[in-house]
């Protein structure tokens, strides 16, 4: 036992440098970035698309640059500015432009580095980050991933974490403590905004809460300037477009989207980035690579082409959905196939209608494997989860349902957070969840029913589509319309094992086939004798 202690303090006196440097372990590990740092520096130029956002920052960037405009004025500059967003929508990035803008330093620390095993260490570095500041005044401190040390007390297995809440308290004590225009302002960024302490977010901490959402169509396209500006673009990339295809992208997969662009151009020895490099880089964005070399059975080629088929006719018959920009049964990440769709417009909230279209939509796959090979596969589970969690959410948070009423019976604050959630109380009766539990069934029942009369009305156009796929792997919009609108595609050589034959279809299939022939026999004849007439 003793020679396992002394092992680990000579591991530890190692990390630390030395025992002349233990008292180290106790220091702020923020990385300071200085206006003298120029290949760090940010300014509001070079962030696009958050111009909303950035107005509301301006009076941060002119308090800090003068101070004394706002102090003779009476006004108390707000201490704190909590940055909330989904990931990657650039609140970090913001922050260091708003330290740049103003031309002063910028202390960066992530919420994690300031909690360790030993108890104490967190408080001492928030101690030090803030004696460093008021030494560097005025300067930005910028905590990102704030919710990692300022989650709400008593939290977690066991009612809490000692040095997590030791370290929350003293950066409230610290908060609180330096003078309102000492120029230090505390900026911090999450995504988790449910789940932080009220005590942090009030007046007096964090005075100002900033949403930065996901860019509208307007902000992708600057924003695409601005990631394409060292790269060298051929004459058919139209940003635009773009743009257009990308809605739901956040900056950051803006960036990573022309930066795998400009890694497939130089991976094919092309000399400029082309449409069809950004596309494919798209696809590789949303749904992973290619996986051209797996080997895959003809049965489950089949069975794919007639899934994706699926999706893609439904989605096509439903006004309420986006159009198809592509199928491929090439597998992509843990999928057989992909169909890709492509957004009219940003959408800033659902309808019960575009809803109901959705569940239609993602039943597709499932229904078309049932309806023409009278089988099903575990390839729809993913559509099953997504379009249960749609009729539940209609029945219980957006009160949808007719049965049940205008009520909010969902009593989860978004995401579980483990420890808050254990011991919660339903706040409705067994009798009330029974029927919220029918309700989502009918929902999801008169979404099936509706999915297969699309689909065995289309049927000629769900097999000529499968075939399509089998043959040639991967459609895009224009050859996918022409196979909807009956049209032959370009002349290729067709191997007849690489269709669904009659041998593939199940026996319901087959009887639809025989009907819709003997209804066209019926309908030429009745042309003819109306032409004879």
């Amino acid at each position: 036992m003793f020679v396992l202690i002394v092992f680990f303090w000579y591991r530890m006196m190692q990390q630390t440098g030395g025992g002349g440097k233990m008292s180290s372990f106790g220091k702020s590990k923020a990385k300071l970035i200085n206006k003298e740092d120029g290949k760090n520096l940010v300014k509001f130029k070079d962030v696009a698309g958050l111009e909303e956002e950035k107005e509301e920052l301006e009076e941060i960037v002119d308090f800090l640059r003068d101070p004394k405009k706002f102090i003779d004025m009476g006004a108390r500059i707000p201490k704190g500015v909590l940055l909330v967003g989904p990931p990657g929508t650039g609140k970090t990035y913001l922050s260091k432009a708003v330290a740049g803008e103003a031309g002063v330093p910028f202390f960066i620390m992530s919420g994690s580095d300031f909690v360790e095993m030993f108890v104490g260490v967190g408080a001492s570095r928030v101690r030090d980050l803030f004696e460093s500041a008021k030494k560097n005044a005025p300067c930005i401190i910028f905590i990102d991933e704030i919710d990692a040390v300022g989650r709400k007390r008593g939290t977690g297995l066991g009612g809490g974490h000692d040095e997590r809440e030791q370290t929350l308290n003293q950066l409230l004590v610290e908060m609180d403590g330096f003078g309102t225009n000492e120029g230090v302002i505390v900026m911090a960024a999450t995504n988790r905004a449910d789940i932080l302490d009220p005590a942090i977010l009030r007046p007096g901490r964090f005075d100002r809460t900033v949403y930065v959402g996901k860019p509208d169509v307007r902000a992708r396209k600057a924003i695409l300037k601005i990631h394409s500006r060292d790269k060298k673009l051929a004459d058919d990339v139209n940003l635009e477009v773009i743009a257009k295809r990308t809605s739901g992208f956040t900056p950051a997969d803006l960036e990573n989207l022309m930066n795998e662009s400009a890694l497939l151009a130089a991976r094919r020895g092309e000399n400029a980035i082309s449409m069809e490099d950004v596309d494919e880089a798209s696809i590789k964005v949303q749904a992973g690579p290619a996986k051209k070399s797996r080997v895959v059975s003809e049965k489950e080629r089949k069975l794919t082409a007639v899934h994706e088929s699926g999706h893609a006719i439904v989605s096509r018959l439903l006004p309420e959905e986006d159009s198809v920009h592509m199928i491929t049964i090439i597998p992509r990440g843990m999928a057989g196939g992909f169909t890709a769709y492509l957004p009219e417009d940003d959408v800033s909230f659902m309808t019960k209608r575009k809803m109901e279209a959705s569940i239609v939509s993602l039943l597709g796959g499932r229904v078309a494997e049932s309806l023409v090979l009278d089988d099903i596969s575990t390839g729809a589970s993913n559509d099953i989860e997504r379009a249960t969690k749609i009729a539940r959410a209609m029945v219980t948070h957006y009160g949808m349902s007719e049965k049940l009423g205008t009520i909010n019976y969902d009593s989860s604050e978004n995401e579980v957070f483990i420890g808050r959630d254990l011991g919660r109380s339903r706040d409705y009766s067994e009798r009330t969840a029974a029927e919220i539990d029918d309700e989502v069934t009918r929902i999801i029942n008169e979404a099936y029913t509706k999915c297969k009369k699309l689909l065995s009305d289309n049927l000629d156009k769900l097999l000529a589509l499968s075939d399509a796929l089998l043959e040639k792997e991967t459609i895009y919009s224009k050859d996918f319309e022409k196979i909807f609108n009956g049209e032959k595609l370009d002349e290729e050589s067709i191997d007849l094992d690489d269709t669904i034959n009659e041998d593939d279809l199940s026996d319901e299939a087959k009887e639809l086939i025989h009907k819709n022939d003997k209804k066209d026999e019926v309908n030429k004849e009745d042309s003819e004798d109306s032409e004879s007439l």
